[in-house]
């Protein structure tokens, strides 16, 4: 049994030539209703005649081109045109004859090339109709003749209408579409460099510090040790984020970082030779989502650029879990600071900026006035990710 909620998509699956022969259909069976007959459409005052077997064509003419007024929008027109002026010549002045209007509407909201010259063509097969009906004795006169251009015109103009609406939707879709996707690339980016940047500059800290302990066998191997933790660390997370990047990947257990991680973050920083002093307070809020992955990642960034640019110098995190907010300062004592080095992207603080102002937040990274780097972060909690 069919969803009823699922008729619409199946609809819309349809060619759309079949989806419009219901109208086309439509009009031709109220041609064909008596009650209905002699109330079509009329232009030139001429006697009605009666229904012969050529009222049967000039019907079909008029109303079965619609069924591919969206897909050959011009040629629809062209056919039930020549179908409404052999109807007023003929004087069967029938109901078919308002088919006209449609195909105006859907030739000026479909016609893609060459529009003026669509445009030009059937105000001269208008002229033409009129100047055959004026011969055949119609008492219209110009001021009916023009009125009934106008009306004309004013179809044209709809679908030129719904044409621009059709357009300016498309656009801007385009231009979300693009928000959307660079946005995306912009998120992406930002957490290759949260994920692999701290763990690769611990293994290239440490990798150069083993260069010095060929003559203590034991610290070297402690050193060696380290960096292979390091690096399976680092291939972990990527490669569970590249498991979140896949359409398939289920997100009923994703793995994000959090405040209770940074435990394990301030080890791995200590392994890699930096002295930290690590000082946490306050009770983290029931619900903290997306702040608490920000507050690991103002953490993770400020600990790699003091292994990068103050190796060995002592380095303080404190994270304080406030009253709806998490602060989180990190200063490192020395000369290194947060500023690109040669080989760096400068990617990291202005993405740990927008991340933070992101949630409403406040982050701020600059020299300290003694000497030494601060990054300091504001983040709001109660952000679900």
């Amino acid at each position: 049994m069919i969803k009823l909620r699922s008729l619409p998509d199946l609809w819309r699956q349809w060619p759309v030539t079949v989806r419009d022969l219901p109208l086309a259909l439509a009009f031709a069976l109220a041609a064909a209703v008596p009650a209905l007959q002699r109330h079509g459409t009329q232009v030139g005052d001429l006697p009605n005649r009666p229904y012969d077997a050529l009222t049967i064509g000039v019907v079909a003419l008029e109303c079965l081109p619609l069924a591919v007024r969206r897909r050959w929008p011009a040629v629809c027109l062209v056919l039930v045109s020549l179908g409404f002026a052999i109807d007023q010549l003929r004087g069967y002045h029938t109901v078919a004859g308002t088919a006209l209007a449609i195909a105006l509407v859907s030739a000026g909201a479909y016609v893609e090339q060459r529009r003026w010259l669509v445009a030009g063509l059937a105000t001269a097969a208008y002229g033409s109709l009129v100047v055959s009906l004026d011969r055949l004795g119609s008492a219209e006169g110009v001021v009916g003749f023009t009125t009934f251009y106008l009306l004309l015109a004013l179809a044209w103009g709809i679908g030129a209408w719904l044409r621009q609406n059709r357009a300016a939707e498309a656009e801007r879709r385009r231009h979300v579409e693009e928000a959307t996707r660079t946005a995306e690339r912009t998120r992406i980016a930002r957490e290759l460099h949260d994920v692999v940047t701290h763990h690769v500059t611990a293994m290239v800290v440490q990798a150069e510090a083993a260069r010095y302990l060929t003559g203590a066998p034991d610290k070297l191997e402690q050193t060696l040790t380290a960096i292979t933790g390091t690096g399976r660390r680092a291939v972990g997370d990527l490669r569970q984020l590249l498991d979140l990047l896949n359409p398939d990947h289920s997100t009923d257990d994703p793995r994000t970082p959090s405040v209770g991680d940074l435990d394990t973050l301030v080890d791995q920083t200590r392994q890699a030779g930096q002295p930290v002093e690590f000082v946490r307070d306050g009770t983290p809020s029931a619900a903290t989502g997306s702040a608490e992955v920000a507050a690991y990642r103002v953490v993770q960034e400020a600990l790699t650029n003091a292994l990068k640019y103050a190796h060995g110098s002592p380095t303080r995190v404190h994270v304080h879990h406030g009253k709806g907010e998490t602060t989180v300062e990190i200063s490192t004592d020395g000369s290194g600071s947060g500023n690109a080095s040669p080989g760096g992207s400068g990617r990291g603080l202005a993405g740990l900026r927008e991340r933070v102002a992101v949630l409403g937040g406040d982050f701020s990274a600059g020299a300290q006035a003694g000497g030494g780097f601060l990054v300091r972060a504001r983040i709001p909690a109660g952000n679900p990710s």
